[in-house]
C-alpha cells in the first residue's frame, strides 16, 4: 500500500534553522519538503509553484511578514494548512497568525515529535495548539476569532470530569489532581484521556481553549 505524502514548504529568514527543520522533516517517510523561503514574498511564490499541503512559517520575516503572507495564502489557497512558528514571548503575534488563517502554531523550541504531529494534524484540516502553550496564551486563543467556524459539536461532561477539567486548566499535574480528589494517578490519566477524546483535542492547551470557549472554566482576569 502506498503512503500518502504530505508536501511541505518552510519559511524562515534564518537559514540554519530552516536547514535543521528540513533535515528532520525529510527523515519522515510521508513528508516531502518541496521548498524553502527566506521571507513572505518568496513563500507566496513557492506556494504558487508547488501547491503544498502544509506551510510552516515564521511570523517575523523581512520584506513580507508571516501574518501578511498567511492572509494572502488563506485567501487564495484555503486548503493549505499553515503552521505559525513563534518565540515563547510572541503571544500577540500568535493570535494575529491564527486570525489571519493559520491552523495552528508551534513554539520554536517544540520537540521533533510535536513538529511531526503538527504537520499531520493541520494536513488533516485540524487545529494544533503547541504543547508548550501557557495558560495565558490558551486563554487568548480561546477568546480570539480563531477557528470558531470549525467548532465541534458540544460534548457532555459529568461532574467528576468537570472537576478534572477545572484542575487541568489551573495547571495541576495528574498527581496533584489525584491528591485533591482522592483518585490514583492512573485513574486521573484515564479520565484525562476520555476528556481529550470527548473534546476532540490533542493536548492540555487544547483542553484549556475548549474549556474557556464552552464556559467550563473561567480564568481569573
Amino acid at each position: 500500500m502506498s503512503i500518502k505524502t504530505i508536501k511541505v514548504i518552510i519559511a524562515d529568514d534564518h537559514e540554519i534553522f530552516r536547514d535543521g527543520l528540513k533535515l528532520m522533516l525529510q527523515k519522515q517517510p510521508d513528508i516531502i519538503v518541496a521548498g524553502e523561503a527566506g521571507d513572505g514574498k518568496e513563500l507566496i511564490e513557492l506556494v504558487k509553484q508547488h501547491l503544498p499541503d502544509v506551510v510552516i512559517t515564521d511570523v517575523k520575516m523581512p520584506n513580507l511578514d508571516g501574518v501578511t503572507a498567511t492572509k494572502h495564502l488563506t485567501m487564495y489557497y484555503p486548503s493549505i494548512g499553515i503552521i505559525a512558528l513563534t518565540m515563547f514571548d510572541e503571544e500577540d503575534l500568535i493570535i494575529d497568525m491564527l486570525e489571519a488563517g493559520a491552523k495552528g502554531y508551534l513554539l520554536k523550541n517544540a520537540d521533533k515529535t510535536e513538529i511531526i504531529e503538527a504537520v499531520h494534524t493541520v494536513a488533516d484540516n485540524e487545529s494544533h495548539y503547541c504543547r508548550l502553550t501557557s495558560k495565558k496564551l490558551a486563554g487568548m486563543v480561546a477568546k480570539s476569532r480563531f477557528n470558531l467556524q470549525l467548532k465541534t459539536q458540544k460534548a457532555d461532561f459529568n461532574e467528576r470530569e468537570k472537576e478534572i477539567i477545572h484542575y487541568i486548566c489551573e495547571g495541576l499535574t495528574s498527581k496533584e489532581i489525584g491528591e485533591k480528589i482522592f483518585l490514583s494517578v492512573r485513574t486521573v490519566e484515564g479520565l484525562r484521556l476520555k476528556i481529550i477524546e470527548k473534546m476532540n483535542v490533542k493536548n492540555t492547551a487544547g483542553i484549556i481553549v475548549y474549556a474557556i470557549r464552552e464556559h467550563l472554566y473561567m480564568p481569573l482576569q
